[in-house]
């Protein structure tokens, strides 16, 4: 374990700001690193789950110049836990009003969990703007993986956690616990909002780390202000299948042809299973493909960090 790639030292933004996005949205962005260094852009998780310090230390600073935004009605962006105008297509609208924001005429992507289905989307909308691609856990927004996560696969896995997870739920919801929980998240009864979003925020924050989670990612998870952004958010996406077609991600995989990459997975990923990643490694062989042993989900996994950062380290000097 001590040949595995820690963490970049703790880093202070060179410079922080809100960008008005249109639609009643400011998005907060920093960033980080050296001033006119390689450019990328960091695209957190979620949906709804905003950025955190430790984010911004899978990249040699020293090589960098490094973009990292809170999205739509999370983190520090405003409104908060907002739904309207917050689709898929927007986000990736700001990603590109962000890329003019730095003046870069391409950037490396980095994105893991949503982040790599958020990823995917702009790297196959605005190929021409994609210098690399780096994508951890995978998840392309398929009913499949989302009947996998919420209804029966991790249920089977995490039975004390899941019996949580339903536990407010008729018999009846309980048949469809995805639309059971937007339903109450989307509704009026404030207290009821409350609950469920906790909920459905510890049940992610139980089940995406192959080893329990300590104090502070816990305490992360069940922090209310939080959770309302992380489960409202998610519950919104999810409904919607990411506003995308069936399979729209692994169909339109050609258009990654010539855009070098890594994909890095746990093979004990929980709420992604190892088989999403490896049918995108099958469709765009060009990426670097780490299946990490005795690792989950999480970003913050030994093996997964070690090999998020062997990557970023590979395309600072490519």
């Amino acid at each position: 374990m001590t040949d595995l790639h820690p963490l970049y030292p703790p880093i202070e933004p060179y410079e922080t700001g809100m960008l008005d996005v249109g639609d009643g949205h400011s998005i907060y962005y920093e960033r980080v690193g050296t001033p006119g260094g390689r450019p990328a852009v960091y695209v957190h998780g979620g949906p709804g789950g905003g950025c955190s310090p430790d984010d911004r230390r899978y990249f040699d600073p020293e090589a960098y110049d490094l973009l990292l935004f809170d999205q739509r009605g999370c983190g520090r962006s405003t409104p908060h836990a907002e739904l309207e105008a917050n689709t898929t297509w927007h986000l990736v609208a700001d990603i590109e009003r962000l890329r003019e924001l730095v003046g870069a005429e391409k950037w490396l992507v980095f994105g893991g969990s949503w982040g790599s289905t958020l990823s995917l989307t702009y790297a196959e909308t605005h190929p021409d703007r994609a210098s690399a691609l780096i994508l951890r856990g995978i998840w392309t927004m398929t009913k499949p993986e989302l009947d996998w996560y919420y209804q029966f696969g991790v249920s089977e896995m995490h039975p004390e956690k899941y019996e949580k997870l339903i536990a407010p739920l008729s018999a009846e919801e309980r048949k469809d616990v995805l639309t059971a929980y937007h339903r109450i998240l989307t509704g009026d009864d404030e207290e009821a909002k409350l609950e469920a979003a906790k909920r459905w925020s510890i049940w992610e924050g139980e089940t995406i780390t192959l080893r329990p989670p300590d104090d502070d990612f816990a305490a992360k998870f069940s922090d209310g202000h939080f959770a309302l952004a992380f489960a409202r958010i998610e519950t919104h996406y999810f409904m919607n299948l990411g506003w995308l077609k069936d399979g729209q991600l692994m169909r339109d995989a050609g258009k990654l042809h010539g855009i070098p990459g890594a994909i890095v997975h746990g093979r004990y990923d929980m709420p992604c299973t190892a088989a999403g990643a490896w049918k995108l490694h099958k469709a765009w062989p060009e990426a670097n493909f780490h299946l990490v042993e005795a690792a989950g989900h999480a970003v913050s996994e030994p093996g997964i960090r070690d090999a998020l950062i062997r990557e970023t380290d590979r395309f600072a000097t490519t």
